[in-house]
């Protein structure tokens, strides 16, 4: 199968992020070049697109271009300590949901108490911007847990919008692509609606 090119998910194009990687963070286009060498479906799937960065958040990207709230997937990073080792994870949920961090993450890390990193942890230790925190490309050692709702299909054809690592741009892949990231954790009832 051909590379997908100006494929149209809303109002925005998309074009391959192999073929842009400026428009991702550095982290996440080491994880893509990484991941394309196992999984042929990603220089092909994985699409990246230019947004004005003071609509990465999900609410004003969705309402400025035409995007199917379940389209967007969120990408949250929490932590817990247990004997005095901290364990971190990502959850990435449908927009249309939210973590359940207190039950679903907090059980899978093993924890007393989960809590969302603080924002100056999330971003320096992630080398990703604060609104465009992605499940790929972080450090090793986190958690990738994705909801089985993300590769689910939904009205925006499969295809799932999260962030690039940087405010200035999204990624978009199928949701079941996703759900193949090397590392993540398929987790039924990892959000709430």
């Amino acid at each position: 199968m051909g590379t997908l090119r100006g494929v149209t998910l809303g109002t925005l194009t998309w074009e391959p992020a192999l073929d842009h990687l400026d428009l991702v963070a550095s982290s996440t286009a080491r994880a893509l070049t990484a991941w394309a060498e196992h999984d042929d479906e990603v220089a092909r799937a994985v699409l990246v697109t230019s947004i004005d960065p003071d609509l990465a958040d999900t609410a004003a990207l969705t309402a400025a271009f035409a995007l199917p709230p379940s389209a967007s997937v969120n990408c949250v990073l929490v932590a817990g300590r247990r004997e005095g080792t901290e364990r971190i994870a990502a959850a990435a949920v449908r927009a249309t949901t939210r973590a359940d961090v207190n039950n679903a993450v907090k059980r899978l890390l093993d924890v007393r108490k989960a809590s969302f990193l603080p924002m100056d942890r999330a971003t320096a230790e992630s080398g990703m911007e604060y609104g465009g925190i992605t499940p790929v490309g972080l450090p090793d050692g986190y958690r990738v847990l994705v909801d089985a709702r993300v590769a689910e299909p939904d009205e925006s054809g499969g295809l799932v919008v999260i962030g690039s690592g940087l405010r200035r741009s999204k990624i978009a892949l199928p949701g079941t692509l996703l759900a193949r990231l090397p590392g993540a954790e398929v987790v039924e009832g990892l959000a709430l609606a």
